[in-house]
């Protein structure tokens, strides 16, 4: 069994933005049925304190001029426990967690987030009274890449892994921000966190974890190339031997067809029938002609370029020509909200958009859409086109990250040995994505076939089990590796 201090900045159910809280709150509790000891840790945010009922303060830590708290609670309908890291001022404000109402992000999140490295280092080394001390910090994207070098130097330190979930958000801030935030001299170095005379949390994580992986296996080797590596790919190269990739899964029991509590329908891949009504009580709330043999197409997510958004609606003129109907909700780059709403009310029976995250509606368009859209320029695992495969939903993909890893396109090798279960495309393009659904549509005038695809999809193991067993492994090889470190910096000391 091994002690495990998860770090995020987000974890579903308590508060959500993007796929890292599913993340959260799904690999621990895996891990946790496995025989491993793990706490999450994350910030006291004012939304989740205000819905959280059973919490209590556990720890003060006094600081000259404040107070931080750490409270304890559970993760909703699980005993993983859940440390929530609060000082006055710092995550108490209400809302998005890095984003003002403005839409900017909040001026301060370096002062944030290097807090939440400093309380993950005080537990780290068994040091706030907890009177436990993880064998391994497992950090989350940059808002937790101050931890392992501020971990690095530390005697008896726990080992660290790094996991990049997407490598594009950075949180890069200004030279003065590192100063600012006290953190020792020698880190500024572009060996360390300076990155082009920039403080860079993530590259902390890149450069001094034990152990870097992302989150599909195509993905860990896209980075390490130009076209990905959004300026790491050079240090990603050199750390090659440190990184991996390990695949997402998927809360198998939230995310089940025929046990679904947000589908007025339930269903299975041995009796697909229901699924034709979730299709018409979707097209009812939605306001789309329920008449309609068409096939229901779906995208769910931030509508911003990396998700290919803009490729659907360059395509908007030609899809409103096929016999399609288009169901889309998400929230993101004001032009696009506006460009999707004028289309919806030009074409009001056949496209709907619904801006906003919506969990129960989210749930009811897997269920009740033909098609899943993933036109995603890159994606680094991608978790609606799982979602939609174990509802029998075909997805179209982008033939990257995780998508390529997860989605078996309906070519003539799948086809006859019965593993296809979406459509896949090359390259990102208006004509490639065009004629993906154009693909799409031939199949699903196919009633044999189609069904074929739905009931391939459905029986893929998605679950967190084979991935929680490679996180294991890859906590075992930075335990080694830390230990090794320390055996190295010994054998120095003496011989100084």
């Amino acid at each position: 069994m091994k002690k495990i201090l998860f770090v995020t900045s987000e974890a579903y159910p308590l508060i959500k933005t993007g796929g890292l809280a599913d993340v959260s709150g799904s690999l621990p509790l895996a891990l946790t049925s496995r025989g491993h000891d793990v706490r999450i840790l994350m910030p006291a945010y004012g939304d989740v304190m205000a819905e959280l009922e059973d919490v209590h303060t556990v720890v003060r830590i006094k600081q000259a001029n404040s107070v931080i708290e750490i409270a304890e609670a559970h993760l909703p309908g699980s005993a993983v426990r859940v440390w929530l890291a609060a000082q006055p001022g710092a995550f108490d404000r209400r809302g998005n967690p890095y984003l003002g109402a403005d839409g900017q992000p909040w001026a301060d999140n370096a002062e944030r987030f290097a807090l939440l490295a400093r309380i993950a280092v005080e537990i780290g080394l068994n040091r706030v009274g907890f009177r436990w001390k993880p064998d391994v910090v497992h950090c989350n994207d940059w808002q937790t890449g101050l931890i392992p070098p501020l971990l690095e130097d530390e005697p008896g330190r726990p080992a660290t892994v790094f996991t990049i979930h997407n490598l594009a958000y950075q949180g890069v801030f200004p030279k003065e921000t590192f100063k600012r935030l006290g953190l020792p001299q020698r880190f500024w170095s572009y060996q360390a966190l300076e990155f082009y005379d920039q403080l860079c949390f993530l590259k902390g994580g890149l450069v001094f974890a034990d152990r870097i992986n992302t989150v599909s296996p195509s993905y860990a080797a896209e980075i390490q190339g130009d076209e990905f590596g959004c300026g790491m790919q050079g240090l990603l190269r050199q750390r090659a031997d440190r990184l991996s990739g390990i695949l997402n899964g998927i809360d198998t029991d939230a995310w089940n067809p025929a046990a679904d509590p947000w589908i007025p329908h339930p269903y299975s891949e041995t009796d697909l029938a229901a699924k034709a009504l979730n299709k018409a009580a979707l097209r009812r709330r939605l306001g789309l002609d329920e008449t309609s043999a068409d096939a229901l197409f779906a995208s769910i997510g931030r509508l911003v370029q990396q998700k290919g958004i803009d490729l659907v609606i360059d395509i908007l003129p030609e899809l409103v020509k096929l016999p399609l109907q288009l169901v889309i909700l998400g929230s993101g780059d004001k032009r696009y909200e506006q460009t999707l709403g004028q289309w919806a009310k030009l074409y009001p029976d056949r496209i709907a958009v619904s801006l906003g995250y919506d969990e129960p509606l989210s749930h009811l368009i897997e269920a009740g859409a033909d098609v899943f859209l993933m036109p995603s320029r890159f994606e680094p695992c991608g978790l609606n086109q799982m979602y939609s495969q174990r509802y029998g939903t075909v997805p179209i993909v982008h033939q990257v990250g995780g998508l390529a890893d997860t989605v078996a396109d309906v070519n003539a090798t799948n086809r006859s040995c019965g593993s296809a279960s979406g459509v896949v495309f090359r390259n990102a393009s208006e004509t490639e994505l065009l004629g993906a659904v154009q693909r799409t549509l031939g199949f699903y005038r196919e009633p044999e076939l189609w069904a074929k695809l739905q009931r391939a999809g459905m029986t893929r193991d998605f679950s967190w089990s084979n991935s929680a067993a490679q996180y294991e492994a890859l906590y075992k090889l930075a335990i080694g590796d830390r230990n090794r470190t320390a055996k190295s910096m010994l054998s120095l000391s003496a011989n100084a």
